[in-house]
């Protein structure tokens, strides 16, 4: 039996009638699946599917140009978050050099054949997300990681993803409370991320942060550098800049200033947030 019609057996009913259909109305979805699950991939999840790590494969959660997040069950019925990085992205290698350049971790690779780059930069999301979790940052638990395939907790309920901060604001659900609270949270995250995970996200603002539970959680952590990294202090900034700028500017939160939290950061001091919370 093939791989691909061993794997047929547990990819889910839709996915499968929705690639089959010639007149598909959802033509987005019908790429998608088309795009992510070659033959690489197909064995990447059956392996994972051997190691206990997911037994199911179901809907599309949110498609990117470098990756693909599906919904997936677990061996005990839980839900999981299955990224796919899509071997074929033309302009994946440009993006991503500029976080691997200079990461100590990843100096042999730059080389690399592309499926090795994506293998690689699957594993280094891996990696950062375990770092960051055993820190106590809110992130989604990392369990598994094969090839181009990432498998870790599924924020959200029965297949639907918590929404994004910029969601939870365009919904009119943030008032001034709350937007104190997932900032000093955020900005809390960052200060824990820098000390006690060693990392720096690299592309933090409004759009890789979920609510859940009233809780925010930083996601899409690949990028991620080592503060050692050339570039880690000035991606600290921006990440704090981006964070500043949506809360003062389009929130209305009377926040403290990039500057200030920069500073207060690399001094390794909590007070900002701390203050913040007390208002």
């Amino acid at each position: 039996m093939s791989p691909k019609s061993d794997f047929d057996k547990n990819i889910d009913l839709d996915i499968r009638r929705r690639v089959s259909e010639p007149k598909i109305k959802d033509k987005d979805l019908f790429e998608t699946v088309e795009e992510v699950f070659d033959k690489s991939t197909v064995l990447a999840i059956l392996e994972l599917q051997r190691r206990n790590c997911i037994t199911k494969l179901k809907g599309v959660i949110s498609a990117g140009k470098e990756a693909r997040v599906y919904w997936g069950k677990g061996s005990n019925g839980e839900d999981l978050a299955v990224k796919i990085y899509l071997t074929s992205s033309a302009e994946f290698r440009k993006s991503i050099l500029k976080y691997i350049q200079g990461d100590p971790r990843f100096e042999h690779i730059k080389s690399m054949a592309m499926h090795k780059l994506i293998s690689i930069w699957a594993r280094k999301e891996y990696s950062n997300l375990k770092r960051m979790y055993d820190a106590g940052i809110s992130v989604p638990k990392p369990i598994c990681v094969y090839r181009n395939v990432l498998i870790m907790e599924f924020i959200g309920e029965e297949g639907v993803r918590a929404p994004l901060l910029r969601e939870v604001y365009k919904l009119q659900y943030l008032d001034i409370e709350k937007s104190r609270y997932y900032f000093s949270t955020i900005i809390k995250n960052i200060y824990r991320m820098y000390w006690f995970a060693g990392l720096v996200h690299g592309d933090l603002s409004e759009y890789n942060v979920m609510i859940f539970r009233d809780t925010p959680y930083i996601i899409d952590v690949s990028q991620s550098v080592r503060i050692e990294h050339p570039n880690a202090h000035q991606f600290l900034y921006r990440d704090i800049t981006n964070i500043v700028r949506f809360f003062s500017e389009e929130v209305g939160l009377d926040a403290p200033t990039a500057d200030e939290i920069y500073n207060s950061i690399l001094s390794k001091s909590s007070r900002i947030f701390e203050e913040l919370l007390e208002e």
